[in-house]
């Protein structure tokens, strides 16, 4: 096992166990993360994302992860999530695709990609069905998301 697909290994572990301290310690001070809910997040927002999402689930979040890959610049890993979407309690099995890129044996690129109407269907019924492939409907998740985020950060000032 490389240097980073230990750290890769780490980072998911501690999700799964819902350690967003030691997830964090994986991210570079200067880290860039990106994908469909959120768009760009970067530094302390990254950080504060995984808290957020972590607390929320309160243990109602099971990952798993496999396909875990890294060289000394750039790294990959498949991820599963499963749990109940905060918003409508509704079950959400989400598959995603991470791909990262190193810089000084942290994660200073980490990027996830899923297919967003498939998420939408599960975690908004009919509505997701027959809009979730819209950008419209896509662009009000990530603005709903980043409201949240923004709560959230407001009260760990």
């Amino acid at each position: 096992m490389t240097p980073n697909e230990a750290l890769i290994t780490k980072f998911y572990t501690a999700f799964a166990n819902a350690d967003y301290q030691t997830m964090s310690e994986c991210y570079h001070p200067q880290v860039h993360f990106i994908d469909p809910a959120f768009g760009l997040l970067k530094q302390k927002q990254v950080c504060n994302m995984w808290k957020m999402l972590l607390l929320r689930s309160k243990g109602n979040l099971k990952i798993e992860f496999s396909n875990v890959n890294a060289d000394e610049f750039t790294g990959s890993a498949n991820w599963t999530a499963a749990y109940n979407f905060s918003k409508t309690n509704r079950k959400v099995i989400n598959k995603v695709v991470a791909e990262f890129v190193f810089q000084d044996g942290l994660i200073i690129k980490h990027t996830d990609s899923f297919d967003v109407w498939k998420w939408s269907k599960q975690a908004f019924g009919t509505t997701g069905y027959l809009l979730g492939w819209t950008g419209f409907f896509q662009k009000k998740i990530q603005k709903q998301a980043l409201l949240s985020l923004k709560k959230f950060q407001e009260t760990q000032s």
